[in-house]
């Protein structure tokens, strides 16, 4: 049986899930971290609850992967490299040149670099891990999967900005939208769930961990999302600030002597449930301190819980009509109180759900009350299972 492998490289991390292909099992998943430092850090999670950690330097990508694929290995997880005749890389900017998935090739390649200014943070080290595996596993079947693909072809009305046009034709100025993949994933489970098409449906799908989005699907496809020209917009996040009005960048800066691009970094990275608080970016520390009277984290996870109620307001109204919304990632599949707080008085929309079924962290289900008019579901994502299944569709489709 083969196997295919999603990747999610990082600067300095590397994230894989290996899948047995066609059946989907998953037979190991990992990450090995800090990558480039002096000691870095691998754990590789296997079979029947094995894992295997260990402490050592990676000095670049390529000796990441291929520290990886030895000990895949030395694990007897696969029998050699030809094993794994697929590998599936998750891409964060694919701009308007991806529209969906793409085989990759020399100008594919190209491509992903020449929109490193679009994901500075992201491209570039996916770019690297595209490179490397290339390398170790040159005959494999190999693909890229653009966050920004599912957002692409959304309703011009909705991706462009109130700004000159030329902005847009000549600088690619327009919302690109993030977090595609896991958005697609969610929706057609969500389709399975109420045992409708997805063409048929109106669904709001939140995805909300540390950087977090809002979709609105509509038959089938992306019609609106929170995110714009990069991750920064939309609602509050753990360090991102969501929507501001942008002359507050030019306020601060006169006030403070920082650059733009200072700006931004405080707007990306000191912002958001850390900046409000000043406690933590993470949610549960923000509801303990909450819980024990602090005003600041009580203003940031109100904060965050309107904006979100926001968004929905307005897709509900974008879409004449929402049939479900959908919770996932880590602050969507495992948060019952910031769950119970975003579905409180929706009533108006038909939105309510059944506190005993809330009671819940990380499992597919139906939180929806009896009497609700709108569906509210809870499905964790599965990027990686999207990865793959793009990799069938691919490999039939040349």
């Amino acid at each position: 049986m083969s196997k295919s492998i999603a990747v999610n490289a990082g600067s300095s991390t590397l994230k894989f899930k290996l899948f047995d292909m066609p059946s989907e099992d998953v037979v190991a998943e990992g990450t090995i971290e800090r990558i480039g430092e002096q000691m870095g850090h691998a754990k590789i999670k296997f079979g029947d609850g094995q894992k295997h950690e260990e402490d050592t330097p990676f000095a670049d990508h390529g000796a990441a992967i291929k520290y990886l694929l030895d000990q895949l290995i030395a694990l007897g997880i696969v029998s050699d490299y030809n094993e794994i005749t697929a590998v599936g890389h998750r891409v964060v900017a694919g701009g308007e040149y991806f529209k969906d998935s793409a085989v990759i090739t020399d100008d594919v390649m190209n491509k992903i670099d020449e929109l490193a200014e679009y994901a500075p943070l992201h491209n570039p080290s996916e770019l690297v891990g595209i490179k490397a595996f290339k390398k170790a596993l040159p005959n494999a079947f190999a693909i890229a999967v653009f966050d920004t693909s599912f957002h692409a072809n959304m309703p011009k009305m909705n991706a462009l900005y109130s700004v000159p046009f030329d902005w847009y034709e000549k600088y690619g100025a327009r919302k690109y939208g993030a977090h595609g993949t896991s958005h697609r994933y969610v929706a057609a489970q969500a389709a399975k769930m109420l045992n409708k098409p997805l063409e048929d449906l109106k669904l709001i799908t939140l995805h909300i961990g540390a950087g977090a989005s809002i979709t609105a699907v509509k038959n089938g496809k992306s019609f609106d999302t929170s995110m714009g020209f990069t991750p920064l917009a939309g609602i509050t996040m753990a360090t991102r600030a969501g929507d501001v009005d942008p002359s507050l960048v030019a306020f601060v800066q006169e006030k403070t002597g920082k650059t733009s691009s200072e700006i931004i970094d405080d707007l990306n990275h000191k912002s958001g449930l850390v900046g409000i608080s000043g406690i933590s970016p993470d949610m549960r520390d923000i509801l303990d301190a909450a819980d024990k009277g602090d005003e600041r984290a009580q203003l940031a996870l109100d904060i965050y819980v309107n904006r979100i109620k926001r968004y929905i307001g307005s897709y509900i109204a974008e879409m004449n009509g929402a049939d479900a919304i959908v919770f996932t990632a880590g602050v969507g599949e495992n948060s019952i109180p910031v769950r119970k707080l975003i579905t409180d008085d929706m009533e108006c929309f038909g939105i309510k759900i059944d506190q005993e079924k809330n009671d819940c962290r990380g499992v597919e289900r139906d939180l929806s009350a009896a009497d609700a008019k709108v569906k509210t579901l809870l499905i964790p994502t599965d990027e990686e299972l999207m990865i793959v299944r793009d990799i069938e569709r691919l490999k039939a489709e040349a």
